[in-house]
């Protein structure tokens, strides 16, 4: 296991970030575990900016510009989920909406 990814991008996370045990990694389905871990990083990048506005941003961003960047993926998490809690419209069934939100969540953890 020393050479292999998971003990970095899956073990590590969560026992680390999510303090859970290695009996409770091993007797988890590792489907759960990387819904828990992807929906641990939407999360911490959802309120990576809490209280800024584009004006702080635009301060920080002329002595580091990786700043603008940060900000551009925070709002657009902060769209996405304004738009999934947002009504829908009665064509798009919230089952076909989440389980697009699952196959996104998926593509990040393998990229």
């Amino acid at each position: 296991m020393t050479n292999s990814p998971e003990a970095v991008t899956l073990y590590v996370p969560l026992m680390k970030d999510l303090h859970m045990a290695w009996e409770e990694i091993k007797s988890t389905p590792r489907m759960e575990l990387e819904g828990i871990l992807a929906a641990y990083y939407e999360f911490n990048l959802l309120h990576s900016m809490d209280g800024y506005e584009a004006k702080d941003i635009s301060d920080m961003a002329k002595h580091r510009p990786s700043v603008r960047q940060d900000w551009n993926k925070y709002m657009a998490q902060k769209r996405k989920y304004e738009r999934l809690s947002a009504p829908q419209d009665l064509n798009t069934t919230s089952e076909s909406r989440v389980k697009d939100a699952v196959s996104e969540l998926k593509s990040k953890i393998s990229s």
